[in-house]
C-alpha cells in the first residue's frame, strides 16, 4: 500500500514539475538562443551562450521526460545542476520571494529534482514499465536455468559404485556385494545368479620348487626304506 501511495505522489510531483520546466524552457525557445544569452549576459552569468543552450536544452526536453518518466534520475541531476546555476548566479543576492526575483522558485525546483534523484520516479512512468520487463525476462531466464538443471541432474543418473538393485530388479543390474550381476528373471520370481564353472586349483609349490605330487612320491619313498624296529630277544 504504501509503495502504492508513493508511486500514485511521485507520478503528479513528476508531471506538475515537469510542465515547469518545459514552460520555462519553451520561453527561452521561443525568444530565441541569441536573446537568451544576452539575458544570460546581462545577468553576469559565465559562458552566456553554452549556459543559454544547456538551459533552453536541459529545461525542455528534461521536462518532457520527467512527464513521461523515462530517465528520471540522470534527468533530475542535471535540472538540478541548471537550479543551482540560477540560485548561485542569478537569485541567490535577491531574497527569497519569486515577486523580488529571489530564489524561491528554483529552490523549490531544485528540492524536487533532488528528491526525484534519490528516490526516482515511482513505477507509473517509462523507467517503471521497462524495469518491470527486464525483472520478469531476467526472472525467467532464471527460472529456465533452473528448469534445465533439474532436468539434468536426474538425466545423469547414479554411477556404477552407487547403483543398488534389489533382487528381481533390471536386467544386468549390478548388485554391490553380490559377486556379480543377476541373470534376468521372470516377474514376481527372484533374480539367480549364474553359476560359474569351478576351474581346477593349481597345485600348491612347497620349497625347493616342488608340488604337492612330489611330496606325495618322497613320502612313498621315505616310508618304504624305512627298517622295520625288531623287538629284542626276551631274556
Amino acid at each position: 500500500m504504501k509503495r502504492v501511495v508513493f508511486d500514485v505522489a511521485a507520478l503528479i510531483a513528476r508531471v506538475v514539475t515537469g510542465v515547469i520546466f518545459v514552460a520555462h524552457g519553451l520561453q527561452k525557445w521561443q525568444g530565441g538562443l541569441g536573446a537568451t544569452t544576452q539575458m544570460f549576459g546581462g545577468m553576469g552569468i559565465p559562458l552566456p551562450g553554452a549556459a543559454a543552450g544547456f538551459a533552453t536544452v536541459v529545461e525542455t526536453v528534461g521536462g518532457v521526460f520527467l512527464i513521461l518518466g523515462l530517465l528520471v534520475r540522470p534527468v533530475a541531476l542535471l535540472l538540478l545542476i541548471d537550479m543551482i546555476g540560477a540560485i548561485v548566479f542569478v537569485h541567490g543576492n535577491r531574497g527569497v520571494l519569486v515577486g523580488e526575483g529571489g530564489w524561491e522558485l528554483a529552490g523549490a525546483l531544485g528540492a524536487l529534482c533532488l528528491l526525484f534523484l534519490a528516490l526516482g520516479g515511482g513505477r507509473i512512468g517509462l523507467d517503471g514499465l521497462f524495469g518491470a520487463i527486464f525483472r520478469r525476462r531476467a526472472r525467467q531466464r532464471v527460472a529456465e536455468d533452473e528448469l534445465i538443471e533439474h532436468r539434468r541432474g536426474p538425466a545423469m543418473g547414479p554411477g556404477p559404485s552407487n547403483v543398488n538393485v534389489r533382487p528381481g530388479g533390471a536386467e544386468g543390474a549390478y548388485q554391490p556385494g553380490a559377486g556379480g550381476p543377476m541373470t534376468p528373471a521372470e516377474p514376481g520370481m527372484p533374480a539367480e545368479r549364474p553359476e560359474a564353472p569351478r576351474q581346477p586349483a593349481a597345485p600348491r609349490t612347497h620349497a625347493g620348487g616342488l608340488d604337492d605330487a612330489d611330496m606325495r612320491d618322497i613320502d612313498a619313498l621315505v616310508s618304504e626304506d624305512q627298517p622295520e624296529h625288531r623287538k629284542p630277544p626276551n631274556r
